[in-house]
């Protein structure tokens, strides 16, 4: 039996459309420009998005890694969020490779930083401290359990980037699931950035790479760095081609992933032994926690739907005795149900006695 797997949207398959096109892909040569299908990618990515080009990477790391060495120079500064994927998932890379120095902010839970403690950040002038180069913002926001931010924050975020001569860059990972949460276009949500970059191979089922987009003067930069890395590829349009159909195909549907994420959540609310905030629920993602006098812990009850029921769910944080749910295009309204029946069943089991 197939495993039913909550743990992120990272682990969708390519569709079988992807897989078509993959297979029929025209190709060329992408370090001299000529892979004609990362063009058309690249062209459509950066239209949807109201910016003038856009460049292929291998991933959404890679994408955030190459948009802040393009931004800064080493020993310059970017504010960003403390919760953030660049902060906590990203190996220290811009830091490690660019020599970039982290001014972190405490992120809030609708995603968003406080912006006085924005303005606050930003260095004055002198010669004892870094120069404030950039603002990364998240969206939607994984640290704040998937929250969408909207355009008017960003506006916000960017109008003090713009009094300031500071570049504005968004992880836009999951930014077609708050287009979709805010029922916005895309470009509205990046009208304000510098640089944005966005996974295809998350909810939207590619097999690999992100985009980045921007200014042509910018994305010509970032060609360059992506070199640097070793991000150069030849004939990547067979990657390319998957993410054309991501972009035509899957991004309308994730209202569906988002209203199981709602079923799953409501279904959770009514068990004992379960707490989950309905009101933080907001795209694919579902965070809930066991009380300390469940029957089982978070490892004990992911072991047990492993082994019982094939299905994966992965506990998030051992303080807190939390699991972070992702919905995707490979989960079902019957898989959210059977999840949870499953988990009220084995929280339903008396406590063993020591």
């Amino acid at each position: 039996m197939k495993m039913i797997d909550f743990r992120s949207d990272t682990v969708t398959l390519p569709t079988p459309a992807m897989r078509e096109a993959m297979a029929n892909a025209v190709v060329g040569d992408d370090v001299y420009g000529e892979d004609p299908t990362i063009n058309e990618l690249e062209a459509e990515a950066a239209a949807l998005f109201g910016k003038e080009a856009g460049l292929f990477v291998v991933s959404g790391t890679m994408g955030n890694l190459v948009s802040t060495l393009a931004h800064c120079e080493r020993g310059d500064e970017m504010i960003v969020g403390r919760q953030s994927h660049i902060v906590i998932y990203e190996l220290g890379s811009h830091a490690a490779y660019g020599g970039i120095h982290p001014f972190m902010l405490d992120v809030q839970p609708d995603g968003t930083f406080d912006l006085d403690d924005v303005r606050a950040a930003i260095r004055g002038q002198g010669s004892l401290w870094p120069v404030t180069r950039l603002i990364c913002l998240e969206n939607t926001h994984g640290g704040a359990q998937g929250a969408p931010i909207t355009a008017e924050y960003t506006a916000q975020v960017a109008e003090i980037a713009r009094q300031h001569n500071i570049r504005l860059h968004i992880d836009g990972a999951r930014i077609f699931n708050a287009a979709a949460a805010l029922n916005v276009p895309v470009r509205e949500l990046a009208a304000d950035a510098d640089s944005i970059t966005f996974c295809l191979s998350k909810g939207l089922c590619a097999p690999v790479g992100s985009v980045i987009v921007g200014s042509r003067d910018f994305i010509n930069k970032a060609r360059r760095v992506r070199k640097s890395l070793g991000g150069g590829m030849r004939q990547a349009g067979i990657l390319a081609a998957a993410g054309l159909v991501a972009l035509r195909e899957m991004t309308g549907r994730l209202v569906e992933d988002h209203a199981n994420a709602r079923r799953l959540a409501q279904g959770l609310a009514t068990i004992p032994h379960v707490r989950v905030d309905l009101d933080r629920v907001r795209t694919n993602m579902v965070y809930f926690e066991l009380t300390e006098d469940a029957p089982l812990n978070p490892e004990q009850l992911a072991e047990r739907l492993k082994t019982e029921y094939n299905m994966l769910m992965r506990p998030y944080d051992p303080r807190r005795r939390n699991f972070r749910v992702v919905t995707h295009y490979y989960i079902t309204r019957e898989h959210v149900d059977l999840a949870v029946e499953a988990i009220r069943a084995l929280l339903s089991e008396p406590v063993a006695a020591n």
